[in-house]
């Protein structure tokens, strides 16, 4: 195994998990998720560009120009808002959980657009996944200082509809994205994520803190995380390092515990242990095969990422 390759993707994992970190110092400025979504579409654009233009990787293909505006809508806009939202509504921690669902999402998704077989394994991961959700939604509780905070409809329907917008990344990745490297996708469609959600936001006055912490989130989670993983992707298979980007709920664990003092009940623990097996499966699964079976921070590098 390429030990600079694994370095590379546990820097991404770990930088995916200061997303809720940096966004709970962010609401604490009295910045709403939307309008987080919002600035981190917005400034990881310009990071996306600036590279994508010193590489020389803007140009696109007329007949992409749909798919890649459909993904901006879905993959940005309503990922990135939804994600903000349930960090906001649930917590760091189990925001982070629900989001590693996607594994469940992408073989459904799979087996109904891409027509790959839905194979015993993937079937039995799909009920892990189930189950884990049904025991974090039943009997959990985070305790956030002296109170309990049971999770909502809102948070349970953010968390898990960050986990289905997660998951089609490996769809259109698979489907219309895998020629294009990583800046040129983002270039295209990060605007449209950014205007999307354009709509739904109440601009607030924002000190010079909550601009650096909006800069950071995005030049941090979304430009140099995606960057580190491609990184590492062009030393690694896939499947591997999708099992090594599972460090980021674990990451985003420990963050919530230090910080904010956010602890799962046992039900919750259960639950989260469910779902994370049932991710490690599916990924193991998939090397065994050699096929991907990850969400789409497993999209394949173009050619010329992977001569770079």
């Amino acid at each position: 195994m390429d030990v600079r390759g694994c370095l590379y993707v546990l820097a991404a994992a770990f930088m995916w998990g200061l997303i809720g970190l940096i966004s709970q110092f962010i609401f604490a400025e009295g910045i709403s998720p939307l309008e987080t979504a919002f600035w981190r579409a917005a400034f990881g654009w310009t990071f996306f560009l600036a590279h994508a233009v010193h590489a020389r990787q803007v140009r696109v293909a007329p007949a992409d120009t749909l798919p890649l505006m459909a993904f901006g809508l879905v993959c940005v806009s309503v990922f990135y808002g939804s994600y903000q939202v349930a960090i906001s509504e649930t917590g760091v921690a189990l925001a982070a959980v629900l989001l590693y669902t996607a594994p469940a999402w992408v073989a459904l998704l799979s087996w109904l657009v891409l027509h790959e077989a839905l194979t015993p394994l993937k079937i039995s991961c799909v009920i892990m996944t189930i189950l884990g959700v049904g025991l974090i939604s039943l009997g959990p509780q985070i305790a956030g200082g002296a109170a309990d905070i049971r999770l909502g409809l809102l948070g349970l329907g953010t968390g898990l509809g960050a986990g289905f917008t997660y998951a089609l990344y490996y769809i259109f990745g698979k489907k219309y994205l895998a020629g294009y490297a990583t800046p040129t996708i983002f270039v295209y469609a990060m605007p449209v994520g950014a205007l999307t959600l354009l709509p739904f936001v109440e601009f607030t006055h924002k000190t010079p803190t909550a601009w650096m912490l909006l800069i950071l989130l995005a030049g941090i989670t979304s430009y140099g995380a995606f960057s580190a993983y491609y990184a590492g992707l062009k030393r690694l298979e896939a499947t591997r390092a999708a099992v090594l980007a599972t460090f980021e709920p674990l990451v985003a664990a420990v963050l919530a515990y230090i910080f904010f003092g956010e602890r799962f009940g046992a039900w919750g623990y259960a639950g989260s242990i469910l779902i994370l097996a049932a991710v490690f499966i599916v990924v193991v699964g998939g090397m065994r095969r050699g096929a991907p079976q990850s969400p789409a921070r497993t999209m394949a590098p173009s050619a010329r990422e992977e001569q770079a």
